[in-house]
């Protein structure tokens, strides 16, 4: 270990740092967030520092650096771009026993400023020491993504309950437990939901009977099944889930991103197959929260668009199981972007209407007069078994049959398909279609083959894309 990885105090302490350009300036950041009392030597001041000066909120000591300057400072900073002015620096500042900092001249410093993840109070630190500063950035790069932004609030709770739990617990194995209970169950979703109140509540409870572990829903998004779709807050919750329920429609490739020892059950839906009943789906969630789990619900593309969702949390409601919300892409928005046809354009469409192709045999059916309107985009999910039926409605209510249509098959993934012609041949595209399957009804079709990057991108990386035109 070349440094000692240390968190200094520095709160109202004196800092000297001795140059005033652009990279006094971004040292000069992190000093003030950490409370420093600034003392800057530069013979001119940028434009960020100047202000700083003016308003009082650092101290301009000197046009000139002289040792004596750092007679009572904490720490010292050379960001200067004469190179003996800083060795110079650096050798005074040794000789008195001061740690240094020599930007961008490792061999010059001390100490080292690290490549920083901020959710103060909890703060990570990253170093390489010096010897590869990008590789350090990257690594924060990737874990400013995976830490949630709340772990900071979270901390801060924390702490306010620490003198409760010791009160509470005697042996450190058990306060250990309850903190373990806590930063990897409710007490976490309810800060993460911005529910402040009651993740407070949570502690509470547990330290009441640290026997009751109470466990949640969350719904998540998947998206349409490019990985890189699902959302930040998507793959954390999954990293944290004690058990997954997920539909046919996930992909094998962000199932692969759910923590390695949670449960996973299918309980998927698929026209002419085996299917788990949806109240089924209902009494799993339900029984295996109230056993103290974190019950993750993923669900491909939007939980809340055609996904039954709403049914979902409402059977958690009724049963008092605590849940949230993690919307995802919906297929309509990401299978037509992928496949480069934009859903409105002020040309051809300027609304755009998501709907259905299977409804409930018992509810009302379709608006055909209205959706058969022009200039508008129609976005069908489950639409290829009645695809036939749809063309033809549309057709007698007034859509012209030459109106452009496109099926995306298994859209957003290496094997998706984009298969367009008219809206007479939308039978036939939906037959050859793979699924799951979108239908898009519209003008703004016709932008397909200009605007199918990813198609042309998949060609190029030999995987395998599709583009048939029966038109």
């Amino acid at each position: 270990m070349d440094y000692l990885p240390i968190f200094a105090d520095i709160r109202n302490k004196p800092v000297l740092v001795v140059g005033g350009g652009d990279v006094a300036a971004r040292k000069i950041v992190l000093l003030r967030r950490a409370g420093a009392r600034v003392l800057i030597a530069a013979l001119a001041l940028c434009e960020e520092l100047a202000q700083l000066a003016n308003s009082g909120d650092v101290e301009w000591l000197a046009g000139t650096y002289h040792s004596t300057q750092l007679d009572g400072v904490f720490l010292v900073i050379a960001a200067t771009d004469d190179a003996r002015l800083n060795a110079q620096v650096f050798e005074d500042a040794s000789a008195r026993h001061l740690l240094a900092n020599v930007v961008d001249d490792q061999p010059k410093c001390s100490f080292i400023f690290p490549s920083i993840v901020d959710r103060s109070p909890l703060v990570v630190a990253i170093s390489s020491s010096g010897t590869a500063p990008v590789l350090a950035r990257l690594l924060r790069e990737k874990l400013e993504a995976l830490l949630p932004a709340n772990l900071g609030q979270m901390a801060e709770i924390a702490g306010q309950w620490r003198d409760k739990v010791k009160q509470r617990f005697t042996k450190m194995s058990e306060r250990r437990r309850y903190w373990e209970t806590a930063f990897n169950g409710l007490f976490a979703s309810q800060v993460a939901s911005g529910n402040v109140e009651g993740a407070r509540e949570t502690l509470d409870q547990q330290l009441a009977h640290p026997e009751a572990n109470q466990g949640e829903i969350i719904l998540v998004g998947a998206g349409p099944g490019d990985p890189g779709l699902l959302t930040l807050r998507g793959l954390q919750v999954m990293q944290q889930a004690d058990v997954v329920l997920y539909d046919h429609l996930v992909s094998d490739e962000i199932l692969d991103l759910v923590r390695r020892d949670a449960d996973r059950i299918c309980v998927g839906k698929r026209a002419s197959a085996h299917s788990v009943p949806q109240e089924e789906t209902n009494r799993l969630l339900v029984e295996l929260a109230r056993k103290g789990r974190r019950v993750v619900r993923l669900k491909g593309g939007d939980p809340f668009i055609f996904g039954r969702g709403g049914e979902e949390l409402q059977a958690a409601v009724e049963a008092g199981i605590p849940f949230q919300v993690v919307p995802g892409v919906t297929a309509a928005a990401g299978a037509t972007a992928y496949a480069g046809i934009p859903l409105t354009h002020r040309d051809h469409a300027q609304s755009v209407l998501f709907i259905t192709g299977h409804c409930r045999a018992d509810g009302e059916g379709m608006d055909w007069p209205s959706l058969a309107r022009a200039r508008q985009t129609l976005a069908i999910y489950m639409g290829t078994v009645k695809a036939a039926e749809i063309a033809a409605q549309l057709i007698a209510h007034g859509r012209d049959a030459a109106t452009p249509v496109a099926v995306i098959g298994r859209g957003t993934r290496q094997d998706q398909q984009v298969l367009t012609g008219t809206l007479a041949q939308l039978e036939e595209l939906a037959q050859r279609a793979p699924t799951p399957a979108l239908l898009v009804i519209g003008e703004v079709v016709n932008l397909h083959q200009q605007l199918a990057w990813f198609q042309h991108s998949a060609q190029q990386a030999g995987r395998e894309s599709a583009v048939v035109n029966l038109a």
